[in-house]
């Protein structure tokens, strides 16, 4: 006889009644379904390794491991848990939970390609099984903690076979999560122990709408933790796996996730026997945690007895796994695996609660600290080798199941002192309320839960009673209702690594960044002010914290006084520093170097050394390099980068960028080096012959932007002098301009400015040729064009400013309406956009050619209408005077030798009658040059 015989046949009978016998397979029918979740459970009883399943973060799992650990006394607990992640227990103790183990990866091998980077964790609070099982093996001398799930590496080897990579979403669970503390796991993808959740959508559905609930852990906590809170042993282990036994067998046809969930019950079973095998520990010393939905595995590797043939692990990939600890809190776990916002939180207060109640001393690590910031904890007596305490397999779940929970009465004064809080808080978030809204909301929690055939308001219960009563049409601060009911309720508990179990770099941040006098374990804000005039030993700490600030996320470290530019050292700057706030970061650069130095120069090598990467990014390398690391050795490999990349390129769309960054960094080289780096000097004569290359192709291509022309011409312009004095040859750029024929208006303009930089085209006839633009009615249109090319033109040729803002004056004033009303906007959006350096060039011209006072405006003619002036002393420039023309008509033999070599051949003028007008008029006012004589002197 079974144990379960009676139950099994009153299920029968009942599914016989509800089903109308309907034709299906038999382990679809009801039948076969509730027959076999019977069989699961035992089978799972009659198991010779005792098996204990749990739910990830459920106080009433907690508080059964608690009770069955304190009983059996184990010597070997079986854990599922990543097997790699094991070495990372022993510094929980080091830690204020909750926190989360982690594995990352950057450099992989037998992963897809810019796959990376990867990370895996698994978070760890204390009102769970699994932690429980964990203070108890590591401080109990004699007991042994093997983990035995899959690595983290096959996580990811498994991870492409499952359908959905994350965990199902709850309404409201991550898209109204507020604030950064939801993203402290960052993209990593998170394991659990026991993950319970209906994987039929309709099944969900259905228990929710019966149930009067709005999601699923609020489902959860009414109709299983808050009945096997109080429960004994064997009827917590019956229940829990009855239900893991029905998610199992009622999942959708198709759920590629059972296969992945059956490769590792394979293997947790083959490593159980491996350790059996090697340790020689006896089975009935052992205890196994895992998922109830593993705990009732049907595949063939299952028990100790199994015969099915040896299950082959695969080997792992050859990438290099990093492993630490990072800080987790509350509101990361319920966004990470799909839980209702505030779930966990109070589960950590139904926790404390029936640990307060019950009596129950939990397990705590030796030298852990508490939510306080305290050591706690006292070392566990050794395991002692009494017989543990034999379970009588005994059928708990008919009675379980036909007896109604007994559930607490209505505690007055509990949920009293929760309306009275949170109209308190609700009041310091700069609501209206009073105590009328108390009193709603203690009448209104009663209400829901008579309508929702609860005994006593729940905590959700409160909640939504809370934001019924007081909260209205808007939020007046950055919490609503419900986060407050979270805070009073339990809070976000954030956790905090230590320092013992930081890596290198984390602590050679904390110990660098000393001086300052900061507690870098705080959460929040905090301002420091370096005097580096007065202080000069705290220039160390301020290359740090621009260092980080580099490689930091924006709110970690901000700069509130102070820059740092090539050439530039700030006297003082001050700073606010929020790095509690952001130790995963801190953390996760410890898995690439052993300093922020070393992780900074291998992030600038990877960037200018990647296969998207553009002359513009190497050079942006090469100044962060100058910036925060120094040196010339990393500079120079980057510029050599930067060298191969512009001759490489077949686009000039990084034109722009380019010549903004080498012309800075010619400007630092030329004031702080004696001379210019050898890479300069190559990027200068390549991108010379470069651009001259691109240049006819760039003007006449219609996908390239007046703006990267313009660039282009730029760097042919202003660095010419220094290209030519390294050998680059002029007539190549000369060559360049005559063969471009650009069709584009704003292009036809840059090349015109162009060939009077040449000297090609003389500013009379670029005028002129302006002036017939305007005649030309056909033209008209096309007008603002061209002058918007003639703005893009300032920056290789800035001496065309009067020009330009002449342009821009007829184009004002002779446009049409329809035509330049229009423009406006595009002209306004293309100098801030694109120009915004050569807005103050055009304001300075602007100023000096119109006038300064608006009297003045009546009477003043625009320099470009003014007449010409007359050639004067055109017969002076012909007939050279002076003292030095006297001197050379004297002794022309120079000037004639002078002359033969060149090949020139002129007659030597007369020099009788120089001076012409100067000599008149010193001969009419002699006195003049009587004072200068005796002056002289002197």
């Amino acid at each position: 006889m079974s144990t379960f015989d009676a139950l099994r046949e009153q299920l029968l009978d009942a599914a016989t009644a509800f089903s109308g016998g309907q034709d299906a397979p038999p382990s679809r029918t009801l039948s076969g379904i509730l027959s076999g979740m019977v069989d699961d459970v035992d089978r799972m009883l009659r198991e010779e390794l005792e098996i204990f399943p749990v739910c990830h973060h459920s106080p009433a799992s907690a508080l059964a491991m608690t009770r069955r650990l304190r009983d059996k006394r184990p010597k070997v607990v079986y854990l599922e848990l990543c097997e790699d992640l094991r070495p990372l227990l022993d510094e929980l103790r080091n830690c204020r939970l909750p926190v989360a183990l982690q594995a990352f990866a950057t450099q992989l091998d037998g992963f897809p390609p810019g796959s990376g980077p990867l990370s895996v964790i698994a978070p760890v609070t204390e009102a769970s099984a699994e932690y429980q099982a964990i203070a108890y093996a590591l401080d109990t001398p004699g007991v042994e903690i093997v983990l035995v799930d899959r690595s983290v590496d096959h996580v990811f080897q498994w991870l492409p076979q499952e359908t959905d990579g994350s965990a199902p979403q709850e309404s409201g669970s991550i898209e109204d999560a507020q604030g950064e503390d939801v993203a402290l796991h960052g993209d990593a993808v998170g394991v659990e122990i026991g993950d319970l959740r209906p994987r039929f959508a309709e099944l969900e559905k259905h228990l929710l709408h019966h149930g009067k609930v709005r999601h699923w852990s609020e489902w959860w906590d009414q109709y299983v933790e808050q009945p096997l809170t109080g429960a004994d042993y064997g009827t917590y282990r019956q229940a829990m796996a009855l239900v893991g036994s029905l998610f199992r067998r009622l999942r959708p046809d198709g759920d590629g996730r059972l296969a992945v969930d059956e490769e590792r019950e394979r293997h947790m079973w083959t490593r159980i026997r491996e350790h059996l095998a090697t340790s020689g520990a006896d089975p009935a010393d052992c205890l196994y945690v895992c998922g109830a939905f593993h705990a009732v595995s049907t595949v063939a590797e299952f028990g100790l007895r199994s015969e099915a043939p040896p299950y082959e692990i695969s080997p792992r990939t050859g990438t290099r796994w990093l492993y630490g600890l990072i800080p987790s809190s509350h509101s990361a776990i319920e966004a990470q695996f799909g839980l209702a916002q505030g779930s966990v939180s109070i589960a950590a207060a139904t926790w404390a609660k029936a640990v307060k109640r019950g009596g129950v001393t939990p397990h705590r690590l030796k030298g852990q600290q508490d939510g306080r910031g305290k050591r706690t904890g006292k070392p566990a007596k050794a395991a002692t080798a009494a017989s543990p305490v034999a379970e009588p397999a005994a059928d708990r779940l008919s009675g379980f199941l036909a007896t109604p929970p007994a559930l607490d009465g209505l505690d007055e004064d509990e949920l009293r002192g929760w309306c009275v809080d949170i109209v308190r808080l609700a009041r310091r978030n700069g609501y209206l309320a009073s105590t009328a809204d108390a009193i709603a909301v203690f009448e209104t929690s009663i209400l829901l839960a008579g309508l929702r055939g609860r005994a006593r308001p729940t905590p959700y219960d409160f909640a939504d009673a809370a934001v019924t009563c007081i909260e209205k049409d808007v939020v007046p601060g950055r919490r609503d209702v419900r986060r407050l009911c979270e805070i009073l309720l339990g809070g976000d508990k954030i956790g905090m690594v230590g320092y013992e179990a930081l890596p290198p770099l984390a602590r050679d941040v904390y110990d660098r960044l000393e001086p300052l006098g900061l507690d870098l374990t705080r959460r929040t804000q905090q301002r420091v002010l370096l005097d580096l005039k007065a202080d000069p030993e705290l220039e160390p700490c301020s290359d740090l914290l621009w260092t980080l600030r580099h490689l930091l996320p924006d709110g970690a470290i901000r700069p509130i006084m102070g820059a740092r530019r090539l050439g530039e050292r700030p006297i003082q700057e001050s700073w606010d520093v929020a790095l509690g706030r952001h130790q995963r970061e801190i953390i996760e650069l410890g898995y690439e170097g052993v300093t922020v130095e070393q992780v900074l120069e291998q992030r600038l090598r990877r960037t200018a050394w990647d296969p998207q990467a553009t002359a513009g990014v190497a050079l942006a390398a090469v100044e962060d390099a100058i910036l925060y690391l120094g040196g010339r050795r990393l500079a120079g490999e980057l510029g050599a980068r930067a060298v191969e990349l512009l001759a490489a390129e077949r686009t000039v769309d990084d034109a722009p960028e380019v010549l903004r960054r080498i012309r800075r960094l010619l400007t630092y080289y030329r004031a702080s080096e004696p001379e210019l780096p050898a890479w300069c000097e190559d990027f200068v004569t390549a991108g010379y012959a470069h651009y001259c290359t691109l240049l006819p192709t760039a003007f006449a291509d219609d996908d390239t932007g007046v703006r990267q022309v313009g660039a282009m011409l730029g760097f042919l312009f202003t660095l010419e002098s220094l290209a030519l004095s390294l050998g680059c040859d002029r007539a190549q750029l000369e060559l360049a301009v005559r063969q471009s024929h650009p069709r584009a208006p704003a292009k036809v303009a840059l090349l015109w400015a162009a060939q009077t930089q040449l000297g090609l085209l003389t500013r009379e006839e670029l005028r002129a040729r302006c002036d017939e633009l305007l005649a030309n009615p056909l033209v008209v249109p096309a007008y603002p064009l061209y002058v918007s090319g003639f703005v893009q033109a300032l920056e290789p040729v800035p001496g065309l400013a009067p020009f330009v803002v002449e342009a821009l004056s007829k184009a004002f004033a002779r446009l049409p309406d329809p035509v330049l009303l229009p423009w406006l906007p595009t002209l306004i959006t293309t100098l801030r956009r694109h120009a915004p350096e050569l807005v103050p060039v055009l304001v300075r011209e602007a100023g000096r050619t119109f006038p300064g006072a608006l009297a003045e405006l009546d009477a003043w003619t625009p320099p470009w209408e003014r007449p010409a002036a007359p050639a004067h002393g055109a017969r002076a420039a012909a007939t050279p005077s002076g003292p030095v023309s006297a001197l050379l008509t004297r002794h022309p033999q120079a000037c004639d030798a002078m002359a033969a070599l060149l090949g020139c051949t002129a007659e030597w003028g007369s020099i009788e009658g120089e001076n012409g007008e100067a000599a008149a008029l010193l001969a009419r006012h002699p006195a003049t040059t009587g004072a200068v004589a005796a002056l002289l002197r002197l």
